[in-house]
């Protein structure tokens, strides 16, 4: 494949080896003390603010942030393996992982100095948590068919409108909103599109919750309803919303929580045929598709620490991640004789439980695939 679409690859060093077993060393201690058990899809269903806080004392979050803004001026490859181990063992990482994976970021690059100063150094501590405001009710994955609308007001804008799928806004202290704010330019609907950041706790937001099946509530529909966000509320500039919001796409695309979600099960997959002897070369087979994700996946963190957008490949990651872990749950009910249990406190059935029932989504959320592959063609002259 042309060098064009995937980065050049990289090796992590002794630093990053050393930050491993420092992380793998503290959840070990976690473990031992009982604060948490292994879940797949951890870092969606695992909010616990206390477990973000320590990760925060530790230095763990915010770590590519200036330290002026309370960050730690680390690399994007040393932010890389804390949360690749955190994801491995399954730790309950949701209540931070929207503001430290994609807010952040976003907010050095685009936020008002008024908006660096009040969230970024909250994010990096573990306690500002933070919400995203793409998708709408009927738009699918259609982001340009936002129907949210932000009208100009005295000293700021009043926004109005209905956003859905927002994980963990009931918790979370705000959320970065994509509205229009002023007409498309004939039939470029990515045309006057902008951001806001909007404080969840404003008069006018109303938060309802989307349940799943079992009644577990990650998910929520926000409505605003004539939302006043002032000024310096606004992230980066009016117009550019629809650029600022796909440039910030390969930070949520290209993760190893892309191809980890399910880790926690291939592992207990893995210990549970150790004896028996049997599904080797299956096994084989997914840990070195495993290995070949990762290996992309970390490309891109390189990449995005050298100032490039590697959407191309933070797609293909994506694709090839999430259709992977879903791989790993057919490869559980096939090899080894255990029903799915969400009753059951952990253990192979707990955790195949917790992969079915979210497993719908890993091809959905942050872009269906069939949408990346429509990036990827497109990279490559095909469409």
């Amino acid at each position: 494949m042309s060098t064009a679409l995937v980065p050049r690859a990289v090796r992590l060093g002794p630093q990053e080896e050393q930050l491993r077993a420092e992380v793998r060393a503290f959840v070990a201690e976690e473990l031992a003390a009982g604060t948490f058990r292994p879940r797949s899809d951890s870092w969606l269903t695992g909010w616990d603010e206390a477990f973000s806080r320590r990760l925060g004392e530790r230095g763990w979050l915010g770590m590519t942030v200036p330290r002026a803004y309370g960050g730690h001026d680390r690399t994007a490859l040393e932010r890389y393996v804390v949360t690749e181990e955190l994801l491995a063992a399954g730790a309950p990482v949701a209540a931070h992982w929207i503001a430290d994976r994609q807010t952040a970021p976003a907010l050095l690059h685009f936020g008002t100095e008024a908006l660096k100063t009040r969230y970024l150094p909250g994010i990096a501590a573990g306690t500002c948590f933070f919400a995203i405001g793409l998708s709408e009710p009927d738009a699918g994955s259609d982001l340009a068919a936002v129907r949210t609308r932000a009208v100009r007001a005295e000293g700021g804008w009043r926004l109005t409108g209905t956003k859905v799928w927002t994980s963990g806004a009931h918790h979370a202290h705000a959320f970065a909103v994509l509205a229009r704010s002023s007409p498309a330019e004939g039939r470029d609907r990515k045309s006057g599109l902008s951001q806001f950041v909007v404080d969840l706790r404003s008069p006018g937001v109303t938060i309802r919750p989307i349940r799943l099946i079992n009644g577990a509530h990650h998910f929520n529909e926000v409505v605003l309803d004539d939302v006043f966000v002032p000024d310096e509320m606004v992230l980066g500039v009016i117009g550019q919303g629809w650029n600022q919001a796909t440039s910030e796409l390969a930070f949520e695309r290209s993760g190893p929580e892309r191809y980890l979600s399910t880790f926690p099960l291939l592992t207990a997959l893995v210990g549970a045929l150790a004896d028996a002897g049997t599904g080797r070369a299956e096994l084989g087979r997914l840990v070195s598709r495993v290995w070949t994700v990762r290996r992309l996946s970390i490309s891109v963190a390189a990449a995005l620490d050298r100032g490039e957008v590697p959407e191309v490949a933070a797609a293909l990651v994506k694709d090839l991640g999430t259709r992977l872990e879903q791989e790993i749950i057919d490869a559980a009910r096939l090899l080894v004789d255990a029903r799915p249990d969400p009753g059951a406190t952990d253990g192979l059935p707990r955790l195949l439980a917790d992969a079915v029932l979210m497993s719908p989504g890993f091809t959905l959320r942050g872009g269906t695939n069939e949408i990346l592959r429509g990036v990827v063609a497109r990279a490559m002259g095909m469409r």
